[in-house]
């Protein structure tokens, strides 16, 4: 297997779909489901621009539409998923519904190359119950249990520096001392990500895109 799972800072995606396919221009499945309530937000643009502006295509992919065979087909069509962030309850229940989880677990077992960024870098785990606290689970409400996709072994614990907005320290130490007796967390700053090829996991840098 060979995973990407960002925080946030999108500086660690060059190097990793370089190694895909020796630099050469690459079409990246955009796994959405977790921004579809957010629509045209100034940070859902950002996202996206993060990759475009490595000179990849990028192809829409929206699990929730889809069928498992179209799901399918779409993940045979492209080199590489980008699994993007927002709602961590509203993403797995998006797959479930579908069994789309199912299909998208074996293709990157099977070795399609797979980045996750804060929403789709949690549900890689065993388990999202964990992003409850930074997340609302009332998003998935067709969800009967929080199982992830089980890619890695531990669930990773986004922006743990505590420097989004969104996610304060005091957030953050909240669910790391709520959910670290029963669950095996990683936290993840965000200028950091967790590389697997396939049994060896190593956390590297990633730094903001340039500008930011």
């Amino acid at each position: 297997m060979k995973l990407l799972l960002l925080s946030l800072n999108p500086g660690a995606m060059r190097p990793f779909l370089d190694g895909v396919a020796s630099g050469a221009p690459l079409r990246v499945g955009y796994i959405d489901d977790a921004q579809v309530a957010y629509a045209d937000a100034p940070w859902v643009l950002a996202e996206r621009r993060s990759i475009e502006a490595l000179g990849h295509e990028l192809v829409d992919i929206t699990a929730r539409d889809l069928t498992a065979a179209d799901f399918a087909a779409m993940l045979s069509a492209v080199d590489a998923v980008y699994v993007a962030g927002g709602s961590t309850f509203a993403l797995l229940e998006a797959l479930r519904v579908t069994g789309n989880d199912d299909i998208l677990a074996e293709r990157v077992r099977g070795g399609l190359p797979y980045i996750g960024c804060s929403a789709g870098s949690i549900i890689a785990g065993p388990d999202i119950a964990p992003a409850s606290l930074m997340d609302d689970p009332r998003d998935g409400p067709a969800l009967t249990d929080f199982g992830g996709l089980g890619l890695i072994g531990r669930t990773v614990i986004p922006h743990a520096d505590g420097l989004l907005a969104p996610y304060p320290p005091s957030l953050i130490e909240e669910t790391i001392a709520t959910y670290s007796e029963s669950h095996d967390l990683l936290p993840v700053r965000d200028d950091q990500a967790l590389r697997v090829d396939g049994d060896e996991e190593t956390m590297i840098a990633s730094a903001p895109a340039a500008g930011e």
